[in-house]
């Protein structure tokens, strides 16, 4: 595990700053995946770890939601010698696009970069779910998720402990560091 977290940090996957989230919330620690997963041979032995990492029932297909999860999703059924789709938004939703269709009852491990809050996790494997497809759990490069947990089984090479806080509580912003905004997905308006 802390070899795996030594090569991120090296691939500058965990970054340090003051960042703001997708949530809302700002953190002092960022991860970003892409750039690890940019090292082809590095994508390729991070898919095998985690394939090596699954314990249960065998899958007949991986699915990953996009962005972050479609690399090390690709990798993972290379890995496990096993065809491979991705979800993705359409108009705010997650769905199958490009053609991609489920058969009925097909065993699906979903693969992520993160998992963060688990919703992108969550809201594909409702898109399975919906065309008949059973999720027999998620596997993830790295686990932020705290005290959270996905309610199917899941696995990750790392967890690891990110803290956030709320922007009036934020110490960074009280130390006037810069905000970055980060990710792939819009930013929550908080009421």
């Amino acid at each position: 595990m802390n070899k795996v977290l030594n090569i991120l940090k090296r691939k500058k996957a965990i970054l340090s700053g003051h960042f703001l989230l997708s949530s809302g919330l700002h953190s002092p620690n960022y991860v970003q995946c892409a750039l690890a997963l940019s090292d082809t041979k590095l994508a390729a032995k991070l898919g095998k770890a985690l394939a090596a990492k699954w314990r249960g029932e065998k899958p007949q297909m991986i699915i990953s939601p996009a962005m972050g999860g479609i690399i090390i999703g690709h990798e993972v059924a290379s890995a496990m010698n096993l065809p491979f789709f991705f979800t993705e938004r359409e108009n705010g939703e997650m769905t199958l696009r490009r053609g991609f269709k489920l058969k009925k009852r097909i065993k699906v491990v979903i693969v992520e970069d993160v998992f963060t809050t688990g919703k992108s996790t969550i809201e594909t494997a409702k898109v399975i779910e919906q065309r008949g497809g059973k999720i027999l759990g998620a596997l993830s490069i790295i686990n932020r998720m705290g005290d959270r947990d996905l309610p199917f089984k899941n696995f990750s090479l790392v967890k690891v402990d990110i803290k956030t806080y709320e922007p009036k509580k934020c110490p960074l912003c009280k130390k006037k560091l810069p905000l970055i905004k980060p990710g792939s997905r819009e930013i929550k308006k908080k009421n």
